[in-house]
């Protein structure tokens, strides 16, 4: 999979989904579509998502996840600022939006995601990294199904079977991360 996500990024806040599908937060982004630029994919990501329209105004870095799913993941990151449009949820895959100071996050963010706000407000150069997490489901559908016959809620079931077990290879990558810069 190819992906975006965006750091809309408003008086040192940055802007968080929170998904339908998990009830975790995390920034705005998707699959880039046939025929559309990163950049383009990012934009169209974030309106759909958000309802914002938005001028891009770097690219972060790649973040590739080897062992995800199918074995080829890779997101490119940008950050953005609001060019217009209304703040508006996509009601079958957001069920709420924020602006969040990056030293206070939620708890519950998807998987990389810390990383990937902190690398998007530290500034800097560009970021090229390789995560070694691991999706614990051949597939989104299958996950889906799992976690539509658990008896857990939406997060709890993510944080049990997606982000649990990636917790600790995610905590590493990310004070390693921390250590190069």
């Amino acid at each position: 999979m190819l992906g975006v996500n965006v750091a809309v990024v408003a008086e040192g806040r940055v802007l968080l989904t929170l998904r339908e599908d998990f009830e975790v937060w995390c920034l705005p982004g998707g699959q880039v579509e046939a025929g559309e630029s990163l950049a383009e994919a990012g934009c169209r990501e974030v309106l759909e998502e958000t309802g914002l329209e938005i001028r891009i105004e770097r690219f972060v870095g790649m973040y590739s996840r080897p062992r995800w799913a199918d074995g080829a993941y890779h997101v490119a990151l940008f950050t953005a600022t609001a060019a217009g449009g209304t703040l508006s949820p996509q009601p079958d895959e957001v069920l709420e939006i924020g602006y969040f100071e990056p030293d206070a996050l939620p708890r519950d963010l998807l998987v990389g995601q810390r990383r990937r706000i902190h690398d998007a407000t530290a500034g800097g150069g560009c970021v090229a990294n390789s995560s070694r997490v691991v999706y614990p489901f051949t597939s989104r559908e299958e996950a889906l199904r799992a976690r539509d016959t658990s008896s857990l809620s939406r997060s709890a079931f993510y944080a049990a079977h997606i982000a649990g077990p990636n917790a600790s290879l995610e905590a590493s990558e990310e004070t390693a991360g921390e250590s190069e810069r």
